[in-house]
């Protein structure tokens, strides 16, 4: 078998607010004061086959957003080791580890926001396959009408601001810059949740026909499971740092197996002629800065027992192809075999 397009090998990434002069001058006197540690990530590990659509999905907070960061090089790990087609991103040498980063790309939540408000969007487009030495100065215009085609802009508009342009425009000159150095590997950062639904079909239909003319390997994150399950082949759940479960989006939509996933999928909307009563995910995320002991999800969870409270439930196979990471299934397991 090939090596995995992306792997995370138990990733996790640690944010230290450090104490400061008045804190400092408080432990002086007794106070006990101490940095306050947030475990955005908790030891996650994720393989990307090529060519596949992995989707990412969780409640806001849940550390989605830290480990897209970590997966396409802007942020680095903590812990942990990120694999781009087999190979240590940290232990690679400069030139390699300059096409390793070239190689995954990432598309941002807010076009507005990653989009230079001072640029055009001919040179928003063309700006890093320029410096790369991926195309020279002189064929750089025609390279640049070519990817802005390819995402359905029309290249007479290259010489606008982004503030000329609408929300989906915007998107798509934010993918165009991502495609323009010719990654494999695009990591998919809320990429439609600040467009309007027509819009927003239009830019899933767009990843989807780039994902098979391109052959694309896509980190999809979302917290729209309704958009997961349009665009993915498989489907991590995160809370609070952790993956909690890993399947096909077939499996995890058809049989759910953590109690988390079960009540995520429960609060969708469907246009279903019976009634359906809606019953709200009780509770609050937890502070990343205290997270509760063993499974985080024990303090929301309806079938929480003393374990949950206590160990830390690994992610092992509950079925062929989907993960869990659920004390429920070593019990039932258990009971099975008592039986």
């Amino acid at each position: 078998m090939s090596a995995p397009a992306l792997a995370l090998d138990g990733v996790s990434r640690r944010f230290v607010k450090p104490l400061d002069l008045a804190e400092r001058a408080a432990n002086l006197l007794g106070a006990g004061r101490r940095a306050q540690v947030v475990r955005a990530v908790d030891g996650v590990s994720l393989d990307v086959a090529p060519g596949e659509v992995l989707g990412l999905v969780g409640e806001s907070g849940c550390g989605k957003s830290t480990l897209a960061r970590i997966a396409s090089g802007i942020m680095e790990p903590s812990e942990g080791a990120v694999r781009i087609e087999g190979a240590n991103r940290a232990g690679l040498g400069r030139e390699a580890r300059r096409r390793a980063d070239l190689a995954v790309q990432m598309v941002f939540q807010d076009p507005m926001g990653s989009l230079n408000p001072r640029m055009r969007a001919g040179d928003i487009i063309g700006e890093a396959p320029l410096v790369h030495g991926i195309v020279g100065r002189g064929e750089l215009a025609d390279y640049v009408a070519g990817q802005m085609r390819l995402v359905g802009l029309d290249p007479a508009l290259r010489d606008r601001y982004p503030h000329q342009f609408s929300g989906g425009q915007r998107a798509r000159i934010g993918i165009a810059r991502a495609l323009a150095v010719k990654p494999t590997i695009l990591v998919c950062d809320e990429a439609t949740a600040a467009l309007d639904v027509s819009i927003q079909a239009q830019v899933l239909n767009l990843f989807a026909e780039l994902r098979r003319s391109l052959g694309l390997t896509l980190l999809f994150v979302s917290h729209d499971l309704g958009v997961v399950e349009h665009i993915s082949d498989r489907v991590a759940v995160m809370y609070l740092g952790r993956i909690v479960e890993e399947a096909t989006t077939d499996a995890l939509f058809a049989r759910p197996n953590h109690p988390y996933t079960q009540a995520l999928l429960a609060e969708v909307p469907r246009l279903e002629a019976r009634k359906r009563r809606f019953s709200a995910l009780k509770g609050e995320l937890p502070s990343p800065l205290a997270p509760p002991p063993g499974c985080h999800f024990h303090p929301r969870c309806p079938h929480a027992f003393d374990r949950c409270r206590i160990e830390r439930p690994a992610l092992r196979e509950v079925a062929p192809g989907q993960r869990a990471a659920c004390h429920l299934n070593d019990e039932a397991t258990r009971s099975s075999s008592r039986a």
